[in-house]
């Protein structure tokens, strides 16, 4: 086999732990960064080697030139965080950790974004990869200046990854959404993805060293919002939602054959 590149995992939360566990066990050396102090016992129980690393506008805090020296490649994986802090810069963060990025041996990105760069309108729009990101959200438009920032460095090269909505057995959407009323754009196409589809993409594009592209990962079935979420309610026992549809829906289609074909993917977790 192939003489596997060393990673560093920015970012070792939800989808970021599970990944780097994963990516050991597949004999890959990972260094992982959290932004807790706490969670250095746990990433060093998954043989990670872990480092504190927090962004800000001003700066980085932590050992970045530690968590990122030695790799080739690495994974950023942080969620804007704009929920909490509205008003927020993440572009400026980003940009803070890509100047550091500038000054390691990393030769390869990939950048985890969102399938919300894009809009939702009444006509569902069926996405493809090669679309250009229309969303004009604030967070969205942080996530699109991102990913331009990304597209137009050329010390290393980067794939963009855009995830639908994310889920596992555990987080799913339908337990946030049970029992509530009046919930917006029932007729709406869903676009969900498994954590381990997720986490087996990547692992994947690191195989298959697919570099300098651009993917959306979302499962191949969208039945709509209202559809969906009452019928997976009822079989969990949960408390079934209940819907507006006193306005027309707003929503898309986001389609991953681009990255089906270019990974020879097949999706394993339906929503």
């Amino acid at each position: 086999s192939y003489l596997k590149p060393n990673i560093s995992i920015i970012g070792c939360g939800w989808l970021g732990l599970p990944l780097a566990a994963y990516l050991v066990k597949k004999g890959y050396n990972i260094k992982g960064s959290t932004t807790s102090k706490q969670k250095l016992v746990l990433l060093a129980k998954h043989h990670i080697q872990p480092y504190v690393l927090t962004l800000h506008e001003q700066g980085i805090t932590g050992d970045f030139n530690g968590l990122l020296s030695g790799s080739e490649i690495a994974i950023i994986n942080i969620p804007p965080g704009l929920r909490k802090q509205p008003n927020k810069d993440h572009v400026k963060e980003i940009e803070n950790l890509l100047k550091a990025i500038d000054t390691s041996a990393i030769k390869k990105i990939i950048y985890i974004s969102s399938t919300s760069v894009f809009k939702d309108t009444v006509d569902f729009p069926v996405i493809t990869a090669q679309q250009k990101p229309n969303s004009t959200d604030g967070k969205a438009k942080q996530l699109i200046a991102i990913e331009q920032l990304l597209s137009h460095r050329s010390n290393f090269d980067t794939t963009i990854l855009r995830f639908g909505g994310l889920f596992d057995e555990e987080r799913h959407p339908a337990k946030y959404l049970s029992g509530r009323s009046h919930i917006s754009n029932p007729e709406a196409p869903i676009n969900l993805i498994h954590k381990n589809d997720c986490i087996h993409i990547i692992a994947r594009l690191i195989e298959y060293d697919l570099f300098n592209t651009v993917l959306n990962a979302v499962y191949p079935q969208h039945p709509t919002k209202m559809d969906y979420y009452i019928t997976y309610c009822e079989s969990n026992n949960l408390e079934v939602p209940a819907f507006n549809t006193t306005q027309k829906s707003k929503g898309k289609i986001v389609e991953s054959s681009k990255l089906v074909q270019l990974l020879d993917y097949t999706f394993q977790k339906a929503p």
